[in-house]
C-alpha cells in the first residue's frame, strides 16, 4: 500500500521535473547570450591623442604596387622588368669587361638557376581564386593568381548580397531526400559563422520576414525556421520567431494587409560581395601571394612529358594605355582553374575536346529606392507565381530584389531583360500594399549575373541543379574547381588547396614571418599559421580596428560626415582611417573631409585615390562598381559621377586624353549591362557636366523617371485660375 501511494507521489514529481527541465533547456537555447560579431570591442583599439595633444595614425603594412607583382610574375617565367633589365645589363657589361665572355655566359646560366616557379598558379580573381590564393599563401606556399577583368568582375558581384545555408536549399533535401542538398546547407551554415568572424566590417545578421497567409502554413514554416536554427547550432545568434499580423506590419509597414495572418522571421547573413572579394584578394597579396588583376591568360604552357608548367599571360593595362602588349610566360607547378561561368574555356584551352561541366544559370536583379524596405528587416516570398523564390533585401541604404533563375549564354557582361525586370516588379507587386506602386521608373539599376552551376546531366531545369562544388584533375594536371556559392567559397578553396597538395606533391609549412596585418603588434597574425588551413581565422584587411563605434572616431578626428563615416567603416573597416585621410578638404564648416562623388550617395573622393594606391584599380568601372557599389546602386548616378572619377584616376594614374576617352566608352558601355537608358549609351561628358544627361524623352521618362511631371501643385496654394496653364495665358512670356 505505501510503495502503491510512494509511486503515485513521485510519478507526478517525474514529469513536472522532466517537464521544467525540458522548458529550461529550451529557454536556455532560446535565450542564451550569444555573441554578435562586430558587436566586440575592437581587437585593436583606436589610435587616441597622448597627454601632449599628439596624435599617431595606425600603420598598416603595404602590398606591393600591380606593377612589382607583374614583375614578379615575368621572373618567374625568366622575363624581367625594366628596372631588372638595366641591372641586369649593368653586371653583364662590368662583367665582360673583367671576366671576357665567359663572364655573360656565366652570369645568364646563374640567373636560370635563380628563376623560381610558383608552387600554385590560380587562374580567376573572383571568390573563389581569392579564396584559394589565400589559402595556400597562409600555409606557406608560392602562389600567383591572376584575373582577366577585376576582381569580383563577374558573378561574385553579383549575387544577392546574402551569407546564407538556404531555407530553400532545406525545403528540398526533406522533401526529395536529397543528402546533397542537406550537406550544402549544413555547410553553408557553418561557412557563415566564419564569414562573420573573419570580416564583421563587410558582413552582417539580418532578420529575414517570411509572409504566413493562411493559419495552416504557420506550423510549417515554423517547423522549417526551427530545423535552419538546429543545423546551424552554435553557428547560429538568434533563434527565430513568430509574429501576429499587427507586429509583423509594424516590423515592415510596406506588407499589404489582405489576407496576412502573420510573419515568421529568420537570421541569415548579408553582406558586400565585391568589397568582400577585394579584400580577400589583398589580404593574400599581403601575405605575399602574387596577385593580379586585368591580366589575362592566353595559353597554358606544357613540358615534354604533355604536363602543365605554366601559362602565356599579357597585361591588358598595357594595351589601354597605348603601348605594344608583349605576351609573358609564368612557370607554376601546378595550374588550377577557378574561372567560374568561364571554367569550360580554360578546360578547352587544356584539351579542346573535353565535355563541359558548368550549366549557366542567369539570376537578375533590381534596385529599388530604400523606402520600399525597412532598413533593418528583409523579406522572402517562397512561392512565386511560378513556383520560385524571390528575396526583399535592404542593401546599402536602397532595396535589392531578385533573382531569376533561367538558363542562359555565357557573356562577360550580359544584360538584364526587360521581361525578368517586369516579373520581377509584378511579384514585388503582389506582396506589398496596393497604395504602394512599384514603378518601373523606380529600378535604380539592374544586371544579371552568372551562376556556375555544376551540370547534372539528367536534369533539364537549372532550378533543380545542386549548387555544390565539383573537383577534378585533367591528365595534363589542369586542376579544376566549380560550382558553388559566395557563402561556401571557403570551404571550396580549402578542399581545393588540399586536392593541389596531394596531386603536385607540394610541401606546406609554417609562416614565419606573417604581417602584422592590423598595423600594431599587438596581434601576431602568423602564430597560428602552421602549415594547415587556417582560413576560419585568418581575419582580412580591415577586420583587426572595427568596431560598431568606430566611425565616431573618425568623425571626431577627421570631420567626416555621419553617413560617410558608417560608411568607410562598414567598407574598409580599420582601414577606413587611411581612406579618410586621403580624402580632400571641402573648404567647409561641415562635414570637414571628403568630397561627395554623388550627391545621392556616402562615397567620397579618397576612396579613389585608395582604391588605386591600394587595391589595384585601373578602370574607371573597377572603382564604380567594385571598390564603391555605386554602378550597382544607381546607374544615372554612377554615370554623373563618371567624370569626377576619371579626373581623379587621372591624376593618380597619369592618364592621357585618348585613355580618359577610352575610359568614358567602356564605362557607359558598362553602365548598359547595370540598367542604364539605351537614350544615354551616347551621351558625352560635355553632355553630363552641363546636366542634359538627366534627361528623357516621353518614352524614356516613363521608364526611368523617380518622379512625375509636372510637379503638382496644391489647388489651395495656386495662383492660377482653375484650368488655366502657365505657358498658354495670355501674359505668359512665351506668347509675347
Amino acid at each position: 500500500m505505501s510503495r502503491s501511494a510512494s509511486h503515485r507521489f513521485l510519478r507526478p514529481l517525474i514529469y513536472a521535473s522532466a517537464a521544467a527541465t525540458a522548458g529550461g533547456i529550451t529557454l536556455y537555447i532560446s535565450y542564451r547570450p550569444r555573441r554578435i560579431p562586430g558587436s566586440d570591442p575592437a581587437s585593436v583599439p583606436p589610435p587616441r591623442y597622448t597627454e601632449d595633444g599628439r596624435f599617431f595614425p595606425p600603420r598598416f603594412p603595404q602590398v606591393k604596387s600591380r606593377e612589382q607583382q607583374v614583375a614578379n610574375l615575368k621572373r618567374s617565367g625568366g622575363a624581367r622588368s625594366n628596372l631588372d633589365t638595366a641591372k641586369y645589363l649593368g653586371r653583364e657589361i662590368l662583367g665582360s669587361t673583367s671576366r671576357g665572355g665567359q663572364g655573360m655566359k656565366d652570369e645568364r646560366a646563374k640567373n636560370e638557376e635563380d628563376v623560381e616557379a610558383y608552387d600554385l598558379l590560380v587562374i580567376g580573381g573572383g571568390a573563389t581564386g581569392s579564396g584559394i590564393a589565400l589559402d595556400a599563401v597562409t600555409r606557406g606556399l608560392k602562389v600567383a593568381m591572376v584575373e582577366r577583368e577585376d576582381f569580383a568582375s563577374g558573378t561574385s558581384s553579383k549575387s544577392t548580397k546574402l551569407v546564407h545555408g538556404g531555407v530553400r536549399y532545406l525545403e528540398k533535401a526533406v522533401w526529395d531526400l536529397d543528402y546533397n542538398q542537406y550537406k550544402l546547407v549544413k555547410e553553408a551554415l557553418r561557412e557563415r559563422k566564419y564569414f562573420l568572424d573573419t570580416a564583421p566590417h563587410l558582413s552582417n545578421w539580418l532578420p529575414i520576414m517570411i509572409p504566413v497567409q493562411k493559419w495552416w502554413q504557420v506550423p510549417y514554416f515554423w517547423m522549417g525556421t526551427k530545423c535552419y536554427d538546429l543545423l546551424a547550432g552554435s553557428e547560429g545568434i538568434e533563434s527565430s520567431y513568430f509574429l501576429t499580423k499587427t507586429r509583423a506590419l509594424a516590423a515592415f509597414p510596406m506588407l499589404r494587409k489582405e489576407n496576412l495572418f502573420g510573419a515568421l522571421v529568420y537570421y541569415d547573413g548579408a553582406h558586400n560581395d565585391s568589397r568582400m572579394n577585394v579584400s580577400l584578394a589583398m589580404t593574400a597579396a599581403i601575405y605575399g601571394a602574387t596577385v593580379v588583376n586585368h591580366v589575362e591568360v592566353i595559353g597554358l604552357e606544357k613540358g615534354a612529358d604533355g604536363k602543365l608548367i605554366g601559362a602565356r599571360l599579357r597585361d591588358r593595362i598595357q594595351q589601354k594605355n597605348g603601348h605594344k602588349t608583349q605576351e609573358f610566360s609564368v612557370r607554376a607547378k601546378g595550374v588550377i582553374n577557378a574561372t567560374g561561368p568561364f571554367t569550360d574555356g580554360i578546360r578547352k584551352m587544356d584539351d579542346p575536346k573535353v565535355s563541359e561541366i558548368v550549366a549557366p544559370s542567369s539570376g537578375v536583379h533590381v534596385i529599388l529606392p530604400g523606402y520600399y524596405s525597412p532598413s533593418k528587416m528583409g523579406l522572402i516570398d517562397p512561392k512565386t507565381s511560378d513556383g520560385r523564390v524571390i528575396f526583399f533585401l535592404p542593401w546599402q541604404g536602397n532595396t535589392i530584389a531578385g533573382t531569376t533563375d533561367a538558363p542562359t549564354n555565357i557573356s562577360q557582361n550580359p544584360i538584364a531583360g526587360e521581361e525578368e525586370i517586369n516579373w520581377i516588379l509584378a511579384e514585388i507587386r503582389s506582396y506589398l500594399a496596393p497604395d504602394l506602386n512599384v514603378r518601373r521608373g523606380d529600378v535604380l539599376a539592374a544586371w544579371s549575373g552568372i551562376r556556375p552551376l555544376v551540370k547534372d546531366p539528367h536534369s533539364k531545369n537549372t532550378e533543380s541543379l545542386v549548387r555544390n562544388h565539383l573537383i577534378t584533375m585533367s591528365d595534363s594536371g589542369l586542376l579544376t574547381c566549380a560550382g558553388g556559392k559566395w557563402t561556401t567559397y571557403r570551404q571550396m578553396a580549402e578542399e581545393t588547396v588540399d586536392e593541389a597538395i596531394k596531386q603536385y606533391k607540394l610541401a606546406p609549412g609554417p609562416t614565419l614571418e606573417a604581417p602584422r596585418v592590423s598595423g600594431t603588434e599587438m596581434i601576431d597574425d602568423g602564430a597560428a599559421l602552421n602549415g594547415t588551413c587556417q582560413t576560419h581565422q585568418v581575419r582580412l584587411i580591415g577586420a583587426h580596428g572595427f568596431s560598431n563605434t568606430l566611425f565616431i572616431n573618425l568623425i571626431q578626428h577627421f570631420g567626416l560626415e555621419s553617413i560617410v563615416a558608417k560608411h568607410l567603416t562598414e567598407s574598409y573597416g580599420d582601414r577606413s582611417w587611411t581612406v579618410a585621410a586621403l580624402s580632400a578638404p571641402t573648404e567647409k564648416r561641415y562635414p570637414v573631409r571628403g568630397i561627395k562623388i554623388s550627391a545621392l550617395y556616402p562615397f567620397i573622393d579618397g576612396e579613389i585615390r585608395y582604391a588605386v594606391r591600394h587595391e589595384y584599380a585601373q578602370t574607371a568601372v573597377d572603382v564604380l562598381s567594385r571598390r564603391t557599389r555605386l554602378a550597382f546602386l544607381n546607374a544615372q548616378a554612377a554615370l554623373e559621377a563618371l567624370p569626377k572619377v576619371i579626373d581623379l584616376m587621372t591624376e593618380e594614374l597619369n592618364w592621357d586624353k585618348k585613355r580618359q576617352d577610352l575610359e568614358w566608352r567602356d564605362t557607359v558601355e558598362f553602365l548598359a549591362s547595370m540598367g542604364l537608358a539605351k537614350s544615354k549609351l551616347k551621351v558625352t561628358r560635355k553632355d553630363v557636366e552641363s546636366g542634359k544627361a538627366g534627361e528623357y524623352d516621353e518614352h524614356e521618362r516613363k521608364l526611368y523617371s523617380r518622379h512625375d511631371r509636372p510637379a503638382d501643385m496644391m489647388e489651395s496654394d495656386s495662383k492660377l485660375l482653375p484650368g488655366e496653364e502657365p505657358v498658354v495665358r495670355a501674359d505668359s512670356p512665351v506668347n509675347m
